[in-house]
């Protein structure tokens, strides 16, 4: 029996996405294609590969001893056709989508932007906002490059850290919590807005709080860290956010910043790709450039 090896790349975005379509996607085909393709498999194999439970499909026993073996196979076989091929980045063109927190963008979007176009002038970056939901865009192969407070949870997402950053109080030149230390009792006290993408009233530093007996009053929750600080600037509110990566947008509004008088660990910023990218020597550069530059921002001394 003769067996295109190219099956080998189907069936491997199949047992990853769980889904004809999500496959067929990954690979830019048409679902109808993907379609026939798992018929061909499941031809060569003996077996369903995938079988539909309620509105999903699961895999097959045997396709989950299959998935490891597999994407290893598909990874050697990448890794042996561009072993040769040298990265020219004069002579690069591809567009990369970089999915970053607001505040990392603005603290150092431009810095990446003109790296890369000094180095690979062919290069084009999409800079896109994260969503509000948790979404499979690494996996789908919709975004390049992510970032993230927190290692992944997925085994086929990998992570770089990058740099730890600690929280402060930022409030508007001549706030009262100026005037005087600041303790905890007093920043308890003062009323907070929070940064979530989702509109989450509460974070961590509730947790810390409710562990001196002590809650705060949020008054308010914004999608983006601009939103927060222009919010601090015009009203008494308190933000309290990473240092470095509010940096650039708090001194342009001359906000005033005070330690945070809470013991609470520092905010961790890990860069996010999928493992496919592994052996992709643009994306690697890619990698390297956005981690530098991450790391020149935190590097740099605080206002």
């Amino acid at each position: 029996m003769q067996l295109d090896l190219n099956l080998l790349t189907a069936l491997d975005a199949l047992l990853e996405e769980g889904s004809v379509a999500g496959a067929a996607a990954r690979l830019h085909v048409t679902s109808p294609a993907m379609s026939r393709t798992l018929g061909r498999l499941r031809k060569a194999t003996g077996d369903q590969i995938l079988v539909r439970t309620g509105r999903s499909m699961v895999p097959t026993t045997r396709a989950l001893a299959l998935r490891a073996p597999v994407h290893a196979l598909v990874q050697q076989a990448h890794h042996l056709l561009s072993a040769q091929e040298e990265l020219d980045l004069a002579a690069l063109e591809r567009v990369f989508t970089v999915r970053w927190h607001d505040a990392l963008v603005a603290a150092c979007g431009t810095a990446l932007t003109a790296t890369v176009r000094r180095q690979a002038p062919g290069v084009r970056l999409r800079l896109s906002a994260e969503p509000a939901t948790d979404t499979p865009e690494l996996r789908r192969g919709e975004v390049d490059l992510a970032s993230s407070s927190s290692p992944p949870t997925r085994p086929d997402i990998r992570h770089r850290l990058v740099g730890t950053d600690r929280l402060v109080v930022a409030v508007r030149p001549g706030h009262p919590l100026t005037e005087a230390p600041l303790s905890l009792e007093r920043y308890a006290a003062a009323e907070h807005v929070t940064v979530s993408r989702r509109g989450n009233l509460r974070d961590p530093i509730d947790d810390a709080l409710g562990a001196h007996g002590l809650q705060r009053r949020v008054v308010a929750a914004g999608p983006t860290a601009a939103f927060a600080l222009q919010l601090a600037l015009e009203s008494d509110v308190v933000v309290t956010f990473p240092d470095a990566v509010t940096r650039t947008a708090r001194d342009h509004l001359g906000l005033a910043t005070l330690p945070l008088p809470l013991q609470v660990p520092d905010v961790s910023l890990y860069l996010l790709w999928h493992q496919r990218y592994d052996d992709d020597r643009a994306h690697a550069w890619l990698r390297d450039v956005a981690a530098g530059t991450i790391q020149a921002l935190f590097s740099s001394p605080s206002a």
